[in-house]
């Protein structure tokens, strides 16, 4: 029987990687995006399943969550971050908690009546929930904050067969960090502060997850695993 696997943000670049990896192992993936317009550009795959989910609105949470009868993993992905100073603005900083943050939060408390014995929730931290980001308070925040409530929901839902573990991606190739990458200077100054000398790509991530999703890692839980190829040894 396959095994059914929500990974939130999954229109994204972390998220989508994350997706296709539990699809070619023949889980049945359902993978979400904020808009129809995201899902859209998206290639299709036989075992993936696109949606629309807003996380910061717990009635679309709860929609999307009365679709299945049953989940074996959790994914939670999605999450923003605003540049230019918008975390320093009130607004701008409970937006990013809201999403990056109760998001999470939300999705879990929805998909706990679904996740049974041996299931399995991975939660997307970051080096920042490590180490500060001034220019980005609230981002910092928030996964300063998934990282304790990880910890937390392991401890308090490990009696229910549920495993909560967490992946803290560094400096990874994806969309919201195209600028970065294309500033040489800036790039340079990454690629010489991480010990493997280069970007993460998205698959570097997936192979940690559908790790702690799987039966290999059956007693591993409230673990908070960087994959940044060395950054925060330094």
């Amino acid at each position: 029987m396959s095994k059914h696997v929500l990974v939130t943000g999954g229109s994204g670049g972390i998220g989508n990687g994350i997706a296709n990896a539990f699809a070619k192992q023949g889980y049945k993936v359902v993978a979400t995006g904020l808009t129809g317009q995201e899902i859209a550009t998206l290639p299709p795959h036989e075992n993936i399943r696109y949606e629309t989910l807003d996380v910061s609105n717990n009635d679309d949470v709860l929609r999307l969550m009365s679709q299945f009868e049953a989940l074996d993993v959790v994914v939670n992905t999605a999450g923003i971050i605003l540049r230019e100073g918008k975390e320093f603005t009130l607004e701008g900083f409970l937006k990013v908690i809201d999403v990056n943050l109760n998001g999470t939060m939300r999705v879990c408390l929805a998909a706990k009546p679904l996740l049974g014995e041996g299931s399995s929730i991975i939660n997307l931290a970051s080096m920042l929930s490590f180490v500060s980001g001034p220019l980005v308070p609230a981002y910092t925040a928030s996964k300063g904050g998934i990282a304790q409530l990880t910890k937390a929901l392991a401890a308090a839902w490990a009696k229910d067969g549920i495993r909560v573990n967490a992946i803290a991606p560094g400096w990874i190739e994806t969309e919201l960090t195209s600028a970065l990458r294309q500033d040489e200077s800036r790039s340079k100054v990454i690629t010489d502060r991480t010990p493997m000398n280069r970007w993460g790509k998205p698959d570097d991530l997936a192979g940690a997850v559908t790790f702690l999703a799987s039966e290999a890692a059956s007693f591993i839980t409230g673990v908070v695993l960087p994959i940044d190829g060395g950054y925060l040894t330094l």
